[in-house]
């Protein structure tokens, strides 16, 4: 699909084109084919905000059911989804909801108790009408399809109000997060924090010394926990020079090219990194934090960053499926793109964070944990952060908070993934998508007319 990508949605663009680039002879073939295959991704790892609209595909002719994908055996041709071009669209579509059949994954067990109750009222949300960010009238369901959703499921008090899935998803169906993820790592922490078993005014070398001689050196873990840490690492995305294509290739994410003699995984690419600027500055979104956080998690607690999703939150929450997170070669998971959950079970997190830290008779946060989470960061150094389309937001923790009248914070992933909490309206949304542009940019405007649609629905 990418092959799992998350990453920044503030990127510069490479003047040059892959193709343009090659006739210029400013790249060896090897890269030049591998930019081919990050350009080919569109904005596949995450894209700024789009200057123009691009031509997007009719919602109705990349349906699952339309194209055939992986349905006959063995598939052939143009009906093959493998390694050479999940990263493209429409392949990806599938891809996000089969993960584990393409990339090693390691489980996060639900554990054997039965799941907890997800009581229904349904109510005809689908129907509910807003304008959309051009002004023109749109419903719920119009949105659904205009957004390329796999699955919505809405809660209201506690219960499912609305919940609806396409595109072959199913209730039971896992669906890739992509930097969904970064926000359970940055809850980890705090939570960790708030126990005393991270200090976030340490340096990182205190817990990961093998970090010494990178950016992270001389970074303090609330820098890297909120992403105000200056580091050294550029996502452009057709120059295979730029750090994006180091991290994807020692992860995984992309065929390495011939000849590579690079990192082999996420963690020896992390010490190559550089410090650029000042620490605590300001705001950049840089998905390299989120995989030094976790190896924070790990250090601070001795277990894998499964192990504890298992213990500490999938099983206490009563979920209804195991969910899976991709791993690089020797193992490590990918803490800030990786992880793979259905709807409904991040409908169960998302009301366990509305109730403050609490679900299914179990306390999995520390309600302080949370209230610190939803009042966000400094606002100032988001500006800095080049993400003029999420106006007023800040980042705590790796979510976006809102700072909006009801309160409201989020996770969000490339593609059109959220875990949307208003806590003035009791509601909670879970959006997963497969979008043909990856980038938030070109979506949110339109994202935040629907959460203040739900809103309103909700309360009547």
């Amino acid at each position: 699909m990418h092959k799992t990508y998350s990453a920044s949605a503030a990127q510069t663009a490479h003047p040059l084109h892959p193709a343009q680039a090659r006739r210029s002879g400013a790249f060896p073939a090897a890269l030049w084919r591998a930019a081919c295959a990050a350009a080919a991704l569109g904005v596949a790892f995450a894209a700024p905000a789009q200057a123009q609209a691009p031509a997007l595909p009719a919602p109705e002719t990349v349906t699952l059911d339309k194209l055939g994908y992986m349905s006959t055996f063995p598939p052939e041709g143009a009906q093959r989804v493998d390694l050479s071009n999940s990263y493209k669209y429409p392949q990806l579509r599938w891809a996000v909801q089969h993960l584990r059949e393409l990339q090693p994954t390691r489980n996060i067990r639900r554990g054997g108790a039965a799941p907890s109750a997800l009581p229904a009222d349904p109510r005809p949300l689908g129907a509910v009408a807003f304008d959309d960010d051009k002004g023109q009238p749109i419903t719920v369901d119009q949105w659904f399809t205009r957004t390329y959703t796999d699955a919505l499921v809405v809660m209201h008090k506690g219960r499912v109000v609305y919940e609806r899935y396409d595109n072959q998803m199913k209730p039971y169906s896992p669906h890739l997060l992509f930097s969904v993820t970064k926000s359970f790592t940055g809850l980890m922490a705090a939570q960790l924090a708030h126990e005393g078993k991270i200090d976030p005014e340490a340096l990182v070398t205190k817990y990961v010394p093998e970090l010494a001689e990178s950016a992270w050196g001389d970074m303090k873990v609330r820098d890297v926990m909120d992403m105000t840490g200056a580091v050294r690492f550029r996502e452009v995305y057709t120059d295979p020079t730029t750090e994006i294509f180091g991290y994807s290739w020692s992860s995984g994410l992309l065929p390495r090219p011939p000849g590579y003699q690079g990192p082999t995984n996420v963690y020896d690419f992390l010490k190559t990194l550089k410090k650029e600027g000042e620490h605590g500055a300001g705001f950049v979104y840089r998905t390299v934090h989120s995989e030094v956080l976790g190896w924070i998690v790990s250090r601070a607690t001795g277990k894998h960053w499964a192990e504890l999703m298992s213990d500490n939150i999938w099983q206490k929450l009563g979920t209804e499926e195991d969910a899976h997170v991709m791993v690089d070669s020797v193992g490590t998971p990918l803490q800030g793109a990786g992880l793979n959950a259905t709807a409904r079970d991040l409908a169960r997190f998302g009301e366990m964070l509305r109730l403050g830290g609490s679900f299914n008779g179990q306390k999995i946060f520390d309600k302080a944990v949370i209230d610190d989470t939803a009042k966000g960061g400094d606002r100032e150094k988001f500006k800095m952060g080049g993400m003029a389309f999420r106006p007023g937001y800040s980042y705590r923790n790796q979510w976006w908070v809102l700072h909006n009248a009801d309160g409201a914070y989020e996770a969000a992933g490339i593609h059109g993934q959220f875990i949307h909490v208003n806590p003035a309206a009791e509601m909670v949304v879970v959006k997963l998508s497969s979008h043909p542009v990856a980038g938030a940019g070109f979506t949110h405007p339109l994202t935040l007319k629907a959460w203040a649609a739900l809103a309103q629905a909700v309360r009547r």
